[in-house]
């Protein structure tokens, strides 16, 4: 999320950590119809993946984010985004905003571990790797500091924010994008 306000970030995207190796999940761009469904979603994965991890406090802080602080209205406006489709509805989504960071990577619950938020992280980074982006940055909940460390990510520093009056520990991460010609030369 923004730096304006702290926020704990690309939350409840727990990614492939069961997703069988063979799935490909269709994506497409995110739409200014979309809002009222990835609210729904952001809001789900806090509640139901981030109990037992965060307080019912931070948990209530943070869902209501989507709705209150206009988080999901600003990605679509002035982000790019992705949504991962399973059944033809949104299962995952995640935006860069602005294109060098990571703002938002949420599953709803029901489809969290299948490798939604895997294949949205590799095609927002092949996305902004394009657009001759070096580096990506993220701050990660303790939900997505997992995948985003397994996809290679690394952190930078670990602090504490006061997000919707609440305080939360998230992680500053970065990801080094290889550009075309080193990529041709590893290869």
């Amino acid at each position: 999320m923004p730096s304006d306000p702290p926020s704990p970030l690309a939350g409840p995207a727990l990614g492939n950590l069961a997703a069988p190796a063979a799935q490909a999940w269709p994506l497409r761009p995110l739409q200014a119809a979309d809002a009222q469904d990835l609210i729904t979603i952001y809001g789900d994965a806090v509640l139901q993946q981030g109990a037992g991890r965060y307080s019912a406090e931070q948990l209530r802080a943070w869902a209501g984010h989507a709705a209150e602080g206009g988080a999901i209205a600003r990605a679509l406006e002035l982000g790019h985004g992705l949504a991962s489709l399973e059944g033809g509805d949104i299962a995952a989504f995640g935006v860069l905003e602005p294109l060098d960071r990571l703002s938002l990577l949420y599953c709803r619950s029901q489809s969290s571990r299948r490798g939604h938020a895997s294949a949205i992280l590799r095609a927002l980074e092949q996305h902004a790797q394009a657009q001759g982006v070096q580096q990506l940055r993220t701050e990660a909940s303790q939900l997505s500091r997992p995948l985003l460390l397994r996809r290679g990510w690394q952190v930078e520093a670990e602090e504490t924010v006061r997000f919707a009056g609440v305080w939360f520990r998230r992680w500053r991460m970065i990801k080094p994008l290889q550009s075309a010609s080193a990529q041709d030369s590893d290869g």
